[in-house]
């Protein structure tokens, strides 16, 4: 179970996600509209959905979407945005085993999530398990070369002022393709991604098949 202060924290910052300026958030949603892996009539499992930012568009792609956060002040937005979609919500921890049957979705996608996890191996076992055949496991992170220049999601709190650091841990690439390839995933596909101005690559994506 991730440590109560990350889920604070985001709920914390629930309010006035979409409104701060965060060149990760939109360089992760722009990447994401760029992938080519969803399929019209594919049924969608999104780990960590925040605000909905991506699930909407997620949505307008794909056969059938459900959206999971650990934050309920996330959740509350999200609704706010999806009430005239189909996509379902639910509250769930994804380190804690996950309430879908085995080999429900074609899909598993995952950004700006694993940070926030510091034991990779149970995710990538429960995605295997939740997708059918020939299914797909996308992820986007903060790349580590980031993390490891001290690069960590932070926001400042509009009521108090305050800045809120947000607690991570540092997966190398190496980790995210040998938990990946240990859970028994084929990798299909790696980008690395530069925002206006970067002088360091700012996200890592993977494309993983079953």
């Amino acid at each position: 179970m991730p440590d109560s202060s990350i889920r604070d924290a985001y709920g914390q910052w629930a309010s006035q996600y979409d409104r701060d300026e965060n060149a990760t958030r939109d360089l992760n949603a722009e990447v994401l509209r760029e992938q080519s892996f969803l399929h019209p009539d594919d049924d969608v499992l999104e780990i960590g959905c925040g605000t909905g930012f991506n699930t909407q568009w997620l949505a307008s792609c794909a056969g059938r979407v459900v959206a999971v956060d650990f934050s309920e002040a996330m959740l509350e937005t999200a609704r706010t945005r999806l009430e005239e979609t189909d996509v379902a919500l639910w509250r769930l921890d994804v380190t804690e085993p996950w309430p879908f049957d085995g080999g429900q979705f074609d899909c598993v996608v995952s950004t700006l999530v694993l940070e926030h996890v510091e034991r990779l191996g149970p995710i990538f076992r429960e995605a295997r398990r939740v997708l059918r055949s020939g299914g797909r496991f996308y992820l986007s992170e903060l790349h580590p070369y980031r993390q490891l220049g001290g690069a960590q999601a932070n926001f400042d709190h509009e009521a108090s002022g305050e800045n809120v650091t947000i607690d991570a841990f540092t997966h190398p690439v190496s980790e995210f393709v040998n938990e990946g390839v240990g859970a028994g995933f084929t990798v299909r596909e790696m980008g690395e991604w530069y925002g206006t101005n970067d002088d360091l690559p700012r996200l890592m994506t993977i494309l993983f098949e079953k």
